[in-house]
């Protein structure tokens, strides 16, 4: 669906949410005796309640965090001041405590496990902004990701996403207060001829002027990871007469070849930021509505690695660059390949105090 404009989604959209919320809690216990009855007949151990609780907590923690940004939309002075350096700093703040909450109860109600290895947060760059590329697969990667940043390496994101996202009402006020932006394919009832703004343009606004604890988050891949996707980069590739690279895009077989522009762009703005790869596994198969359903209750275990590269390690040049993202990709997909098979053997990583 096309999203509606800003001033449909906070009249109508996030209203609704909150009714739904209390609709749905007041009406709770009739849900959980219906769910309980019919768990029987549904595989997973006790997955309707698990998935019904899960949605009511969603729903509730939705509209928690829509109350507590009105009240700070209302002590910015109505938004006059909501913008200034102490309310982004409290947006930061509220954003990760929320995100505890909903990764705690993840935790407990589907025994999703997160799981870090390498280093993610960059620890070797502290005291300069990062620039992080991350693989793109399955749902809920954009949320563990600023989840990370946020509450367990002390860095403060600006993220590139899908405008799709603002769908959620919460995501849409908070993400919408903060640095961060939101890529259409084109504005709301447009035509298709109306062409989107520069995708590079947008970012290299994005990433200027990024500070020391700032996190520069990217998706190169530019969607989720599916084979018709992946196919349709390849030919892509192709028709554009970078055949070398269509080869070494067809060799990855868990990644998409990536897509330069966002990063180059992103590096170009931050002169001082080093960059680190990310690659996850755990989420792969959940693309769908109906995959979701099916993993349900997840009872999953999440594994990110993270790499990180200095400065003064990123080449100069526009090719080499390119050169030198294929090269990372081709690693992170090996990666994936190799955790893959771990985890179907059951070895164990770490995970560090959230």
């Amino acid at each position: 669906m096309p999203l509606p404009p800003r001033w449909v989604r906070r009249v109508l959209v996030a209203p609704a949410v909150v009714v739904g919320a209390v609709i749905l809690v007041t009406t709770l216990p009739v849900w959980l005796l219906v769910a309980t009855g019919l768990t029987a007949l549904v595989p997973g151990y006790l997955r309707l309640p698990r998935v019904l609780w899960m949605v009511t907590f969603y729903l509730l923690w939705d509209s928690a965090a829509l109350v507590s940004l009105f009240g700070l939309w209302v002590a910015s002075g109505f938004g006059w001041r909501v913008r200034s350096p102490a309310f982004q700093r409290t947006h930061y703040v509220l954003a990760g405590w929320f995100l505890r909450q909903l990764f705690r109860q993840a935790r407990w109600v589907l025994r999703l496990r997160i799981d870090v290895e390498g280093d993610v947060a960059g620890g070797g760059l502290a005291g300069h902004p990062i620039v992080l590329a991350s693989r793109h697969a399955g749902p809920g990667d954009s949320f563990i990701l600023v989840h990370a940043l946020l509450n367990w390496f002390e860095r403060e994101p600006r993220i590139v996403l899908k405008d799709t996202l603002q769908w959620d009402p919460a995501v849409d006020v908070m993400l919408n207060r903060l640095p961060n932006r939101f890529i259409a394919p084109t504005p709301f009832g447009a035509p298709r001829r109306v062409p989107a703004p520069s995708l590079t343009d947008q970012v290299g606004q994005l990433a200027h002027g990024l500070d020391a604890n700032d996190a520069f988050v990217i998706f190169p891949e530019g969607g989720n990871f599916t084979a018709e996707r992946r196919r349709r980069r390849i030919e892509g590739l192709r028709r554009e007469g970078r055949t070398a690279m269509a080869a070494r895009a067809e060799a990855m077989r868990h990644v998409m070849a990536p897509r330069p522009g966002g990063i180059l762009a992103a590096l170009d703005a931050a002169p001082d930021a080093g960059v680190v790869f990310v690659a996850h596994t755990g989420l792969d198969r959940m693309v769908t509505v109906g995959d979701v359903w099916r993993e349900l209750p997840m009872d999953k275990r999440i594994v990110m690695h993270g790499w990180q590269v200095p400065r003064d390690e990123i080449p100069l040049g526009r090719e080499e660059r390119i050169e030198w993202l294929y090269g990372w990709w081709e690693r992170i997909d090996a990666w994936v390949a190799a955790r893959s098979a771990a985890l179907a053997d059951g070895s164990a990583g770490r995970e560090p105090a959230a």
